[in-house]
């Protein structure tokens, strides 16, 4: 299984949660061409925050297309699925 790793303010991660968010932007530059660019991913594992505890969530990664627009910039759009789990997240459960 291939599985992206993101961390995400908690707007985001709040946005995503409750499916207000689909889509994930990461900007084209090669940090995210070298993890992105023609890859696949089963899952994204998103954390708001680096702490142990911090909230999680998984999300089923449904493919990565470039070519998307993001506060006028080219970006990788990266398409969320299904959330498959929560944990240390009180704002939501499955």
């Amino acid at each position: 299984m291939n599985i992206l790793y993101l961390t995400l303010h908690k707007k985001w991660f709040n946005m995503i949660a409750t499916g207000e968010k689909r889509i994930e932007y990461r900007e084209m530059k090669p940090y995210w061409d070298a993890r992105l660019e023609n890859r696949r991913y089963d899952e994204v594992h998103f954390r708001n925050g680096y702490a142990k505890n911090a909230p999680f969530m998984r999300v089923r990664c449904m493919g990565i297309e470039q070519g998307h627009m993001f506060d006028g910039k080219p970006c990788y759009g990266i398409h969320l699925g299904d959330i498959l789990e929560f944990r240390n997240y009180r704002g939501l459960s499955l």
